[in-house]
């Protein structure tokens, strides 16, 4: 029987690592806080409560931090409440809270996960951080509301929706200088990077849409309408083989899916309301949308579009991280 500890010791272990690989992180922008969520089990495991609002939320490349973007209530100024906070995966506890300009609202991490580069909506400003010491690297001016951002995976090139200027910012990160400005359709909204680094996504409300722009020549070179126009598309998610885009219809309450071969809009996820933000498994067989009106995370079978669960999780959620 010597052996019995041990062998209930590993059982134990292992599924503490099942449980973790079932866990998302959700951000409530109107209850303030980050919650843990079991998204097979549709179990609230945390709430972790902020005095600020919390909006974009990311995961380390090897998912032992959580990443928070923290907004005060003083518009236009910085404060020390604008952050992004760090928070520890197996403790959940928040371990530290970095400097990131006024208003922070969404970021991407770089694929070595060293750096990370965040929007700051109040002050027409992207900041890049160096996430081991918290140390501002630069900070550039975009365009007018900032808000979506993403990285190329060589970690060479950054990208930075503006809202009311309707415009893509592109910005060397060895330099922190903006080497390009794009317009793209109306009120753009998040960016994301097909995993072939050769294209951006963006994501845009108005104009019901996302602009295709080719990253080497700095170009739009397409536009593919969503929801027949009238969907107001927000948040991206794009499959690892890098074949489907998928994005959430705010006004439509339903996911887009996307043909990236053919360009085409070629099916729709009837979800919550007002799905704003999305992400996929890093098995790719589930996709997490999160409802802002509903309050609620709506988890969906890839390979079949059904919607498999819709788990409560508080007042407005707003973004959604998934390991």
């Amino acid at each position: 029987m010597k052996g019995a500890p041990a062998v209930a010791l590993l059982v134990m272990l292992g599924a503490t690592r099942l449980q973790a690989q079932h866990v998302a992180w959700v951000t409530n922008e109107g209850s303030r806080e980050l919650v843990a969520v079991d998204y097979e089990s549709g179990k609230v495991l945390q709430r972790i409560a902020f005095h600020e609002r919390p909006r974009g939320v990311q995961l380390s490349p090897d998912g032992t931090r959580a990443y928070v973007a923290l907004s005060d209530d003083q518009p236009n100024t910085e404060t020390g409440r604008d952050a992004i906070a760090v928070v520890d995966v197996a403790s959940r506890q928040v371990i530290a809270r970095h400097r990131a300009g006024s208003d922070p609202e969404q970021f991407a991490l770089t694929r070595d996960g060293r750096m990370l580069l965040a929007s700051n909506e109040d002050a027409g400003t992207a900041t890049l951080i160096d996430v081991a010491t918290g140390a501002v690297r630069s900070t550039a001016v975009v365009g007018i509301e900032p808000e979506g951002a993403a990285v190329s995976a060589d970690g060479r090139w950054g990208f930075v929706t503006a809202e009311t200027s309707n415009s893509l910012s592109i910005i060397d990160l060895r330099t922190g200088k903006v080497v390009a400005n794009l317009l793209v359709d109306a009120r753009p909204r998040a960016a994301a990077v097909t995993p072939d680094g050769r294209r951006v996504l963006v994501s845009a409300e108005l104009g019901g849409s996302l602009t295709v722009v080719d990253i080497a020549s700095r170009k739009v070179t397409g536009t593919i309408e969503l929801a027949g126009g009238e969907g107001k598309p927000v948040g991206i998610a794009i499959a690892a083989d890098g074949y489907h885009a998928y994005v959430a219809n705010g006004l439509a309450g339903v996911v887009s899916v996307v043909d990236l071969r053919t360009s085409r809009e070629v099916s729709r996820v009837h979800v919550g309301r007002r799905p704003w933000n999305l992400a996929l498994t890093r098995d790719g067989s589930r996709l997490l949308v999160v409802n802002g009106l509903s309050g609620d995370l709506s988890v969906i079978d890839v390979v079949t579009l059904k919607v498999l669960r819709t788990i409560q999780v508080g007042d407005r959620p707003w973004g959604v991280a998934v390991h």
